[in-house]
């Protein structure tokens, strides 16, 4: 009986032997496992993990530092717009205008007063008197007429200026300051006697004697008019002169012979016989006086 428990019990012993070997096997792939896992990587690898966080660590710095930097420019910027004073200047005239304004609500325009009549101008002279004109020679004064420049109404006198059909008009209150009274007879007398005097002749210097005799022509002095005939007649007839001054010569002997019949009380045509009488003759003329 003995031997058959015995016999019995030894494989029931038997079984927990599987077991345990059973159980040994999986122990084995638990340590593999860790060993895998265990293994280190490469130091190349490592170098590269620092510098990437190294690179990510800067990157975000920077980062802070611009967002930092930013609001710091945003900030500094308005020093510069320093102009708001002038804008508060600007606000104190505007407000100080409407205070000046203010007394704009201004009572009606006084009515103008009217002007205080001026005195009627005054002259020496009067209408039907002859006078002579510095730069259109003898006239007579047609009449007196009130005439309105610039707003302004004067009083004038107007002039027919007897050797050309032209009038002129002068104030009234400046009439003794432009033209003078017609020589007498006796200054006429002299007048003719000074035609017979040597003339002056123009030199090498021709353009000083144009200028000259320019000067004598606008003078307003009858003696003065009569030495430009005289020399211009003489050089006409020995030398020839040029058109411009053929033209002073006859502008100058109507002056002169307008004068003259005023003051001898004569015709222009009788004048003229005297004045051609009273040039010096010239032998050979080259050109005759006209």
């Amino acid at each position: 009986m003995a031997t058959k428990s015995q016999a019995k019990k030894a494989p029931a012993k038997k079984a927990p032997a599987k077991k345990a070997a059973a159980k040994k096997a999986p122990a084995r792939k638990k340590t593999a496992a860790p060993r895998a896992a265990v293994k280190k990587p490469s130091p190349k690898k490592e170098a590269a993990k620092k510098a990437a966080a190294e690179k990510a660590v800067a990157k975000k710095a920077l980062a802070k530092k611009a967002a930092a930097q930013k609001p710091t420019a945003a900030k500094k910027a308005p020093p510069p717009k320093k102009a708001p004073p002038p804008k508060k200047a600007a606000a104190k005239s505007a407000s100080k205008t409407p205070a000046s304004k203010a007394p704009a609500e201004k009572p009606a325009p006084e009515k103008p007063k009217p002007e205080a009549r001026k005195a009627p101008a005054t002259s020496k002279y009067a209408v039907g008197d002859k006078v002579v004109h510095p730069q259109h020679g003898a006239a007579t004064i047609q009449r007196r007429i009130k005439q309105s420049f610039a707003g302004e109404t004067r009083d004038y006198y107007v002039l027919d200026i007897s050797t050309e059909s032209l009038t002129v008009m002068i104030p009234v209150d400046k009439v003794d300051s432009v033209v003078r009274s017609v020589i007498s007879k006796t200054a006429s007398k002299n007048v003719l006697a000074s035609l017979k005097t040597e003339p002056q002749e123009a030199g090498a210097n021709w353009s000083r004697w144009y200028k000259v005799l320019t000067e004598k022509m606008f003078s307003g002095d009858i003696m003065q008019v009569a030495e430009v005939v005289r020399d211009l007649s003489f050089a006409q007839q020995t030398k020839g002169i040029s058109p411009a001054l053929k033209r002073m010569l006859s502008k100058a002997r109507m002056t002169l012979i307008s004068e003259l019949a005023f003051s001898l009380e004569t015709d222009e045509e009788d004048a003229t016989v005297r004045l051609d009488r009273a040039l010096p003759k010239v032998e050979n003329p080259l050109v005759p006086v006209v």
